[in-house]
């Protein structure tokens, strides 16, 4: 069963960063997540009590609130010191029994021949009047609730988490959400709706809906931070004499310049070509690294070969033996 206490239910300390509480919640995350535990009510449970645990803990107001007891580990508010007490024994038995075990002697209590002493309990008058209050009137003592926030999850393409896009996410009461992808989004990343989620009661504020993103892979880009790398294939012939070639980036398609005898590995950088630019950060790099491909080798390069002998012989496998 999940601890009531979100610290605890994520593992981290009451003094843990921002980005501690969010690594936290993602290990968390990809190993108890629905999809990939399929039938596992516990690993279900414990994904939706991590997940939780950071929308609580990720939003520095609420995780204030909890800090200093205003609200619970489920976001609603913490009623005033003494309520459950008083409500549960009853008004007259909580706020009284101090002053009938006084000495106030048979009969004596808030009604009876005795009066109230005024030390029942050691709650002030005005705290007293609140909960009787609440019994002439019939009231429960609730007042406006905040709805309960929804979990979603949605698949995002890989160049819709590094460019931004907005995706339809339908729900399963039919309703559809337009959901704002930022520049940059990252793998399991939770994107908050405000007042998307479940209806308040009492004039309280709706829930939010809570969206976990699923970024998925690329055929040829991986991401490092905000940089992009890929592999790029290119001929003997544009590696020796170097060639200007197309390569293909997240936002449309560059000539780069493979400069003349340029070996495989060789590495270089498209400046601004990585993950764009999002709220006042900048857009990151594309490394390209090149991948020597031969192609179809006709009789001509053969023969060449075979009578060619470089001034400065090289031994590409000279490292491997020194290492072995």
């Amino acid at each position: 069963m999940a601890s009531d206490d979100p610290y605890q239910t994520l593992g981290v300390s009451r003094t843990a960063s921002a980005e501690e509480i969010r690594r936290a919640f993602r290990a968390i995350a990809k190993r108890n997540h629905p999809d990939l535990n399929p039938g596992d009510a516990a690993a279900e449970a414990r994904f939706k009590a991590a997940n939780a645990a950071h929308d609580l803990l990720s939003d520095p107001e609420k995780r204030a609130r909890y800090d200093r007891g205003e609200i619970d580990a489920s976001g609603q508010e913490v009623p005033p010191r003494g309520y459950y007490r008083d409500y549960a024994e009853g008004a007259q038995g909580a706020r009284y029994r101090a002053g009938a075990g006084a000495g106030a002697g048979a009969g004596a209590g808030p009604f009876g021949g005795g009066g109230w002493s005024g030390e029942a309990g050691g709650l002030d008058p005005d705290e007293l009047e609140e909960i009787l209050g609440m019994f002439r009137t019939g009231g429960t003592g609730a007042g406006p609730r905040r709805g309960r926030d929804a979990h979603y999850r949605l698949a995002v393409d890989f160049l819709d988490a590094v460019n931004g896009a907005t995706r339809r996410l339908n729900l399963p009461d039919g309703r559809d959400l337009d959901v704002r992808i930022p520049p940059g989004l990252e793998d399991g990343q939770v994107l908050r709706l405000r007042g998307r989620g479940s209806p308040g009661s009492g004039g309280g504020p709706d829930g939010d809906a809570l969206i976990e993103v699923a970024v998925g892979p690329h055929p040829f880009f991986e991401r490092d931070g905000r940089d992009l790398r890929m592999r790029l294939p290119v001929t003997l012939r544009e590696a020796v004499l170097g060639a200007r070639v197309p390569v293909p980036t997240p936002r449309g398609e560059v000539m780069l310049t493979v400069p003349p005898r340029s070996d495989a590995g060789t590495q270089l950088r498209l400046r601004g070509r990585g993950v764009a630019e999002a709220g006042g950060t900048p857009a990151g790099d594309l490394t390209v690294t090149l991948r020597l491909v031969l192609g179809p080798v006709d009789g001509r390069l053969e023969e060449f070969l075979r009578g060619w002998e470089p001034e400065r012989p090289f031994d590409p496998r000279a490292s491997m033996r020194r290492e072995a």
